[in-house]
């Protein structure tokens, strides 16, 4: 197999998109659309209440992914909550989760939308792993304010 191709899960040969897995379970964005719900995801964090929310551009450095998306929450049960919310604006960008973290007592939960991938630590499991150094080379993403308004939270 070529290196610009993978197999779908039907077997059929389709084009390999850059930052994305061979993974068939979510639907690939392009790069545009993939940075669009890094930056929604991020503002969904600190909308939240995580906090040191980055993203990082990892497109041509990642074999894996375009985005990475990087928060500290308070509580384990916050964390979760958070990436269920990010997982609603998933399905209103038009793409799923591939996987979802689940264990409630995690120092690290991750959400992977193939194109984006989520992670939320406790801030001493954030400081232990530092994902910032081991992605250096990568571009920070200017994360603006939010403008979203959830029912029944911001009125």
């Amino acid at each position: 197999m070529s290196e610009d191709t993978h197999n779908g899960q039907n077997g059929s040969v389709s084009p390999q998109t850059i930052g994305a897995t061979a993974s068939s379970g979510a639907r690939i964005l392009d790069q545009d659309a993939a940075k669009a719900f890094a930056i929604h995801a991020a503002q969904s964090l600190t909308d939240d209440k995580c906090t040191d929310v980055v993203v990082l551009d990892v497109t041509g450095i990642s074999p894996v992914t375009g985005f990475i998306v990087i928060g500290s929450g308070t509580s384990a049960r916050q964390m979760k909550s958070s990436l269920e919310n990010i997982n609603d604006l998933a399905k209103e960008a038009g793409t799923q989760a591939f996987a979802i973290s689940s264990d409630e007592r995690s120092m690290w939960l991750l959400a992977d939308f193939v194109d984006v991938v989520v992670h939320l630590f406790e801030p001493n499991a954030r400081s232990h792993y530092d994902l910032e150094s081991l992605w250096a080379n990568s571009t920070r993403v200017q994360v603006p304010p939010s403008e979203r308004k959830r029912p029944g939270i911001d009125g």
